[in-house]
């Protein structure tokens, strides 16, 4: 009698365990691994927390600018110059560049190591394209960080219509504008679509959040990425018209895209709900910062 009890007790332990496994052993083999490369995942979590402060100052100049309380509607090096004109400035920047930094090997890393195995099919792979031009991106941020510390940063150089310019100058250049233009506004819809779904949870440690964080994570995350998604849809729009024009200073980055919010109709209360958007999606990314599952092992 106590065989048959103790056989079904252990059965039933293998179903729980099985399930268990189903729902979150992937994950946890990946926490597992991290210890073999802690000081990137750091680094990495350094990256996240430093985007979704400099996002939250975005949005907070913008909102400011939409609500005529102070502030400007601005992108990542225009926050940069606030940053440079505060109080411990210096200090600030040099933190800032190093949290770029760490984003911006994260992103590498994902593009070319692939530790949340996307895969490599046509959609994973756009996304680990999507992950090296990120990893690109902040690198030149955190160049550009790194600048305003030593007072040399100059101007021009790294604005969207100077690089639609150049992309303008090369053979075939208008189709390569209007490609990105494109992929851009793909991004957006992307991102929207994202927002719908919560997609994101998935990436985090939900289990170690409490339910009132957890609710409030995924409320940021879907206004946050959903106001990124509308602004990606601007830009790549602009780059568009930049290119059938054939005039770079038709081209948006992010500072430009709210800019031209504030002007449609209903401008200001456009701009102020895509600018706390942002501020939303800056503490996404705090949460993120602190609860993302992030494993180094896989990187060789």
């Amino acid at each position: 009698m106590d065989c048959h009890v103790q056989g079904r007790k252990v059965a039933e332990e293998g179903i729980i365990s099985k399930g268990d496994f189903t729902k979150g052993a992937k994950h946890q083999a990946k926490d597992a691994a991290q210890s073999a490369r802690p000081w990137m995942e750091r680094l990495a979590r350094m990256g996240y927390a430093t985007e979704g402060a400099v996002y939250s100052l975005i949005g907070l100049l913008a909102a400011g600018a939409a609500f005529g309380t102070g502030g400007r509607a601005t992108g990542q090096h225009g926050a940069l110059q606030v940053v440079a004109q505060s109080p411990f400035g210096t200090i600030l920047l040099g933190l800032i560049s190093i949290g770029f930094l760490g984003y911006a090997l994260w992103r590498g890393v994902q593009a070319i190591a692939d530790p949340d195995s996307e895969g490599t099919d046509v959609r994973a792979l756009g996304k680990r394209v999507g992950y090296g031009a990120k990893a690109l991106i902040y690198a030149g941020l955190a160049f550009s960080a790194v600048e305003l510390v030593f007072g040399s940063a100059g101007e021009g150089g790294g604005t969207p219509d100077d690089w639609t310019a150049l992309l303008l100058s090369w053979p075939l250049g208008q189709v390569l504008v209007v490609g990105v233009g494109i992929a851009v506004i793909g991004v957006g819809l992307r991102e929207l679509y994202q927002a719908y779904m919560a997609r994101f949870l998935e990436y985090l440690k939900l289990d170690e959040m409490g339910g009132s964080l957890r609710k409030w994570t995924e409320r940021w995350g879907r206004l946050g990425i959903a106001a990124r998604g509308i602004v990606f849809g601007v830009v790549g729009t602009f780059l568009i018209r930049a290119a059938l024009e054939y005039d770079p200073q038709e081209a948006r980055g992010l500072g430009g895209a709210l800019k031209t919010l504030a002007h449609q109709p209903l401008g200001p209360w456009l701009l102020g709900a895509v600018a706390l958007g942002l501020v939303a999606y800056g503490l996404f990314m705090l949460s993120v910062a602190r609860y993302r599952h992030i494993d180094t092992g896989r990187v060789q």
